[in-house]
């Protein structure tokens, strides 16, 4: 999607420039520069400021921070526009960068359903060279970019979801929203990875609001995901209680954090989960305790995740930085 020549640029817009400033900056605080990527990821959704706000977020690729980086792919993916494709092609095709943060750009290039990478996703993901995470994240955004554009598409008929991310594969089809059933599924390691992700969603859907009948039972489905063999996998589920910050996954979140043989990325995902849900009584305890932790992502990502519980003890409207209110 090519720019009008009226669209503002990163310098001409007061507010874009000054949340750049902070998420560029390596002298600021890891968690205020998170504040001003969530709130440049919103004004990406705006008509007015879609283009600098993509640049702006796009510009933070030159930092060392691997966490930072994989959540500037996560924000790109959402923009719905996709002026973000080239910026994510870029990080996806460099071997040198960190997987975790390659995995985030694959997964965003699904999201945007950008039919013009699928050569490029089909490339790595039939790769005998490739880590697992990289292979199985290009399978799900072949499979969700085909499913986006199918027949089978708009026959279906989708449950109305409380969330409104962009999410790396739809959930199952209202008739198929049987817990039993889901659970089957989702653990169910012969089934292609893109419909185990369908169940993981649906699950996800039944288990909010939190007092729904169904929401516990869902949540206790959704943690036997952790026991799978794919990190990929066991990162999403801890991204679905992220989503969801329901009390009943604190158990199996601070098992996933706690566990200093799982893979960072899954404990990294973990501990911002913890986060959402900071309200909850010992949760921040749990956090403080890994403040420490051998692995820079997981040291970062409870830094975050600590001030996303003070965010949630406070009940500010949005975990975000305006400049103006800054």
């Amino acid at each position: 999607m090519a720019p009008s020549a009226t669209s503002p640029t990163p310098q001409e817009d007061p507010t874009v420039l000054a949340l750049r400033k902070t998420l560029v900056s390596e002298s600021e605080p890891l968690a205020r520069r998170f504040r001003a990527l969530f709130s440049l990821k919103h004004l990406a959704c705006q008509p007015e400021t879609t283009l600098p706000a993509i640049q702006a977020i796009a510009a933070g690729f030159k930092s060392p921070s691997a966490l930072l980086k994989h959540e500037l792919a996560y924000c790109l993916g959402q923009s719905h526009n996709l002026a973000a494709s080239p910026f994510l092609r870029t990080v996806l095709e460099d071997k040198h960068e960190d997987p975790m943060c390659r995995h985030e750009a694959a997964e965003a290039l699904g999201a945007l359903g950008d039919v013009g990478s699928l050569g490029l996703l089909k490339e790595l993901r039939d790769s005998k060279d490739e880590l697992d995470v990289i292979t199985e994240t290009c399978e799900l955004a072949v499979a969700r970019i085909e499913w986006e554009n199918s027949e089978e598409r708009k026959a279906e008929k989708l449950r109305q979801s409380d969330f409104a991310s962009i999410d790396p594969a739809p959930p199952m089809e209202e008739s198929q929203t049987n817990i039993e059933e889901l659970e089957k599924s989702l653990l169910d390691p012969k089934l292609p990875l893109f419909l185990r992700y369908r169940a993981m969603f649906a699950l996800r859907d039944l288990a909010s609001p939190p007092d729904l009948p169904t929401a516990i039972p869902a949540v206790l489905a959704l943690a036997k995901g952790f026991a799978d063999q794919s990190a990929l996998f066991r990162h999403e589920i801890a991204f679905v209680f992220g989503q969801l910050s329901h009390p009943a996954s604190i158990p199996a979140l601070t098992a996933a954090l706690s566990d200093t043989k799982e893979a960072s990325m899954v404990r990294h995902e973990a501990a911002e989960a913890l986060g959402s849900l900071g309200e909850e009584e010992g949760v921040e305890d749990v956090l403080k305790r890994f403040l420490n932790d051998e692995e820079q992502v997981v040291r970062d990502s409870v830094i975050v995740a600590l001030d996303m519980a003070e965010f949630e003890k406070a009940g500010e409207v949005e975990y975000a930085l305006i400049p103006e209110t800054a």
